[in-house]
Formats: structure tokens, sequence, C-alpha cells
């Protein structure tokens, strides 16, 4: 028979031990971001920002050229011209998200700076691949006008429940907007958002060798019902018969807008545009050749310093972010502009000085 000192002995430790069955299933939930077999979710309300893979314009991808040009021969090339990109990791359970804090250099953010709470995941992605075809069509024109050569503007996709569906196919070429001749991109969203919904348009267009008119009453954007809308993400291409395309999938955003540009320009004209280096750059970038801020520039200056890059090329705008953290020897040039990028890279390569981030900001701080 066992005395009353065994049996509190015993009973204190059951105590204990039921006691610890809570503390252990909220550790164990803190490694999962979600219930098991349920649908509710634990996943934290952060993303975390990191270094994302880099690559070459001038290169391939899969097997096939990243950017591609058919109807002439593109010039040869040396050297690489790496765009990079941020990984962005969603649905991360608590331990998760405090091993990334603690052990990496990414940068958690609120969730809703990469997923709207008042959008789907379906409609970011959407957003993400009509920002990416955007930045193509711009870089294209940009770097079409910086070599002098004309463009045309062609249909990537008519966009769904918009007036233009129905209406225009994929590569149908549009020649002119209620008889003004259209042949940038900027031209056209110009002609269509000076007039107001309801507005009849006349555009006249190609499709194969057909030359086509369709008169279109105009629909309202949804982010402002005042604004005209057409309803096409639109593609821009050399008149001369030459056809770009870009071949990287499961990557959104604008930001590889200037990185595109300068690869293009580079196997559309004689010699090496990098000067045989191994360069990288982000910035987004418009039809005159403006280059533009982007997000996350501390992560792809990281992934540059990974792929053993010499030179950065960053947008002027983002240089206090991408010096922010030690480049430990990259070269980050300041660019503003496709110009001051094609310059960035020759005066490196002749070692001449070149116009850097840190200058920037030291001139800055003198005013």
């Amino acid at each position: 028979m066992s005395s009353p000192d065994t049996v509190a002995e015993s009973s204190r430790w059951s105590t204990i031990a039921w006691g610890t069955i809570p503390v252990a299933l909220l550790l164990a939930l803190a490694f999962l971001p979600r219930i098991p077999f349920t649908d509710v979710s634990l996943a934290v309300p952060f993303a975390a920002q990191g270094p994302g893979p880099v690559f070459d314009t001038l290169g391939e991808v899969d097997g096939e050229p990243v950017v591609e040009i058919t109807g002439t021969r593109p010039d040869d090339t040396a050297g690489e011209m790496y765009m990079t990109t941020v990984a962005v990791r969603v649905d991360m359970s608590l331990a998760q998200a405090i091993s990334r804090w603690l052990t990496t250099d990414d940068t958690l953010v609120p969730i809703g700076q990469v997923l709207p709470p008042n959008k789907t995941p379906e409609e970011v992605d959407a957003e993400n691949k009509a920002a990416f075809a955007q930045s193509e069509a711009a870089a294209n024109a940009a770097a079409m006008h910086y070599l002098n050569m004309p463009t045309q503007v062609y249909v990537v996709e008519p966009l769904p429940g918009t007036p233009a569906e129905g209406t225009f196919e994929p590569g149908d070429v549009v020649l002119a907007i209620n008889g003004q001749r259209v042949d940038d991109p900027a031209m056209m969203r110009d002609l269509v958002v000076a007039q107001h919904p309801g507005d009849r348009l006349t555009v006249e267009f190609t499709r194969g060798s057909q030359h086509r008119r369709a008169e279109v009453v105009l629909g309202s954007s949804k982010e402002d019902a005042d604004l005209a809308q057409l309803g096409v993400l639109l593609g821009v291409q050399p008149a001369s018969g030459v056809s770009v395309s870009y071949n990287l999938q499961d990557v959104g955003g604008p930001s590889a807008g200037m990185m595109f540009s300068l690869a293009l320009i580079d196997k559309l004209s004689p010699g090496e545009l990098n000067h045989g280096l191994s360069v990288a750059g982000t910035g987004t970038i418009a039809e005159d050749g403006t280059v533009g801020p982007i997000g996350g520039i501390v992560h792809k200056v990281e992934a540059a310093e990974r792929a053993d890059v010499e030179l950065f090329l960053a947008p002027t705008a983002n240089c206090a972010e991408a010096v922010s953290r030690d480049p430990h020897g990259l070269t980050v040039a300041a660019v503003g502009t496709l110009d001051d990028a094609v310059d960035a890279m020759a005066a490196f390569a002749d070692g001449r000085e070149v116009r850097t981030c840190q200058q920037v900001l030291d001139a800055r701080a003198r005013r």
C-alpha cells in the first residue's frame, strides 16, 4: 500500500505532465503554417524578402535566349548583363519567420505590401504579369529610340471584359487612332485617355496582311470611372520586320525594364555594350529612356554580389537603400537614364571615374 507521500508525489508529476501538453502543442503549432487537416491558417501576417535568382539577359534560360530576336542576325555579345530579382516568401509559420529574421538578411514586411488584402493572389499575379508586359514594351521602345530605329505598336492581349475583347487579337499591329498615326504605347495611351468613357474611337490596324478599321465604344477604368479605357496590353517592336520576345517565366513586375533595354541594344548594335564585363542592375524604364526606382534593391545588390558581378547599375532614386549595406567592393553606379547606364559601363571598362551612389549621397549631404 502506497504511503500518502508517494501518492502526493505521483499526483504532482501527473499534474506537471498534463500541464506541459498545451505548451508542447503551442510549440508544435509555431512550426506549422496551418492546423493539420484543416484550412485554418497559422501563418504570420508578414512576408520575407531576400535575394532572388539572377538572369543573364544576354544568355539563355531553359535552352532559349532570355531576349530573343528574329528577323535579323543578333550581334555577338560577351560577358554578362544580369537582371536581379527579389525572392518573396509568404505563408510562413512563426518559427520560420523568426528563423529568417535571426539567421538571414531577409526583410520582414507586412503581408499587405505583397498581397493587398482587397485582392486575390490571382489578381496580384495578373497585375504583376501585366506590369512585366508593359516593362517589355517600354524596354523595346527605349532601345529602339536609343538606336534611332522606327517602331510599331502591337496588341499583346485584349483584356477580358473590356471594349477591346472580341475586336482585337494578339499580334494585331495598331497603325492609327482617330486618324493620328501611332508608333509607341505612350502615344496610344495619351490618345485614349484624352477621350471620355462612351466616346467612339476609330482604330486602324493590320492583322497579318489585312488592313482593318474598327470603331470601339470606350469603357471606363476600374480605378477611375472618369478615365476612358480601351483595354489592351500593348507591345512595341521594330518596324523593320525584326521581332523581339522575352523568354522568362514566373517573373513579374516592371523592374527588369532597364536591363532588357540594354540587352536589346547590345544585340542590335555592333560591339559589346558592356565591354565584356559582368554587369548587373535593376530599374524601370520609360519609352524615353528614363530609369525609375524599384523596391527591394538592397536584396538585388546582394544577389549581384553572390554572382561575382563587377558593376551594379542602380536607379539614382534608390541610391540610399542600394548602399545602406556594405556592397563588399562592388561598384554601385547611379543611373537616371539609359544613357547614364551606357556611360557607366564604358567608364568602368576604361578605368575612368564612375558616378556612384555613394558620390550622389555625399553630394546631397554637402548641400
